[in-house]
């Protein structure tokens, strides 16, 4: 079994964790900026690079979270990410929450993705502002996979303008550099574990996820959920027949 929850609170209020505590720079070092004592950081890209940072430790289970300023006025071409990754390469499991930048005045687009290579028995959810805007069932008996490794937190702000907004069409304006992301919120509420496939122990129900009332949506939270759905979304790989002639099993 495994149960990750993630959220992502964007432009929120202030955070009382450093940074230092319980994560590092991944890459990109020259375009970070710590403020407030480590307690809120920025992220910079410009055509020279962007940057990234990652949790020390891998979890088997938690509730992830952090408060997020999306670049502003034209940032198409720009992607601000938020991921729960695994270590393995060929075999990984990982969690994706991808804000894809757009010209000024034009809405942010919110891309999920879930790649899975293991079983569990607990649906995954993704928040945004406290409403579920993702939620991937756990359906192994089907032989749909569900993802079990422990993970890591990792956090980018890259150049992705060869399919980010409009389909690659719209590039990524470099008079508006440097691009600018800003983080807070850094505790994580997750069960560190060295074993990369056998975290039995983050399954315990003393961990407060790992209780029985947060496995699936309540009445409210599937309210939410289906409004975000009706009103927001406009593409589902779901109702994609062109990529998917059958309908995918998880979406059944």
């Amino acid at each position: 079994m495994m149960m990750m929850m993630m959220m992502m609170v964007v432009d929120g209020g202030g955070a009382d964790v450093a940074f230092g505590v319980s994560y590092d720079v991944a890459w990109g070092s020259d375009h970070v900026l710590f403020l407030d004592e480590g307690r809120h950081v920025q992220l910079f890209m410009d055509k020279r690079s962007g940057a990234g940072f990652a949790s020390k430790l891998s979890y088997g289970s938690g509730f992830f979270h952090l408060r997020i300023k999306l670049p502003n006025k034209d940032s198409a071409g720009v992607i601000t990410a938020f991921y729960l990754r695994s270590k393995s390469n060929r075999y990984h499991d990982e969690l994706d929450f991808e804000f894809l930048g757009n010209k000024e005045g034009k809405p942010i687009t919110l891309q999920t993705n879930v790649y899975a290579n293991g079983k569990g028995e607990r649906e995954q959810r993704f928040y945004v502002d406290d409403i579920p805007i993702t939620v991937f069932k756990n359906t192994t008996k089907i032989g749909v996979m569900y993802p079990t490794q422990a993970m890591k937190i990792e956090v980018s702000l890259w150049d992705g303008d060869s399919w980010a907004t409009d389909g690659g069409q719209t590039k990524t304006n470099w008079s508006c550099a440097p691009f600018t992301a800003d983080f807070q919120g850094f505790n994580v509420n997750g069960c560190a574990t060295a074993d990369q496939y056998s975290s039995n122990a983050c399954y315990a129900s003393d961990y407060w996820w790992n209780q029985s009332k947060y496995w699936k949506l309540g009445r409210k939270q599937r309210q939410k959920y289906e409004q975000v759905r009706n009103k927001y979304m406009y593409y589902d790989y779901c109702d994609d027949r062109d990529r998917h002639p059958i309908v995918p099993p998880v979406c059944i």
